[in-house]
């Protein structure tokens, strides 16, 4: 039994474009994940991913996933609240193409709904502006969380296309 899907793809062209979140908790810090460990992406992946019906990666070995966060073109920030691990960025750089791509951004479910989206979205955006990029783009389906699509779109991202699949 297939589900119908809803994708969209957002873009921003411009640090000058972002609408910076409001939210800024005093208790709370992003951090790039460095030395990289992928068990911190593992971890997110599968914690918030099982909400949402993230399912390519569910078959990597630990080998994949340590040859993934060692590729230089991949960077993880984790959001801490108050030195719990709360959420997390990864990000993509397409150094050829000057863009990045934000490939999972997410909370761990107890933090959700609590503004933190929007603030660690913000700082996605300015992390992937900071690498000599032109263009930030990610997508998100109907699977992901009730807010996701609205906050790209607060945040100033545009949508670039949108598709209907069957997964």
């Amino acid at each position: 039994m297939s589900t119908k899907v809803e994708r969209n793809y957002l873009e921003i062209n411009s640090l000058k474009d972002l609408k910076k979140s409001k939210f800024s908790p005093n208790d709370c810090l992003i951090d790039l994940s460095d030395p990289a460990d992928f068990q911190i992406n593992k971890f997110f992946y599968k914690s918030i991913g099982k909400e949402h019906r993230w399912t390519d990666r569910l078959v990597w070995t630990d080998k994949q996933w340590t040859e993934y966060i060692s590729d230089q073109k991949v960077k993880t920030y984790i959001l801490k609240k108050a030195n719990d691990m709360a959420g997390y960025f990864e990000l993509i750089f397409h150094e050829e193409k000057k863009e990045t791509e934000i490939a999972y951004l997410g909370l761990l479910k107890e933090y959700q709904n609590k503004k933190l989206g929007s603030f660690l979205l913000t700082s996605a955006i300015k992390n992937s502006f900071s690498e000599n990029t032109n263009r930030v783009w990610v997508h998100t389906c109907s699977l992901d969380h009730k807010n996701a699509l609205n906050n790209y779109i607060s945040r100033g991202m545009r949508i670039y296309k949108t598709e209907s699949i069957s997964i």
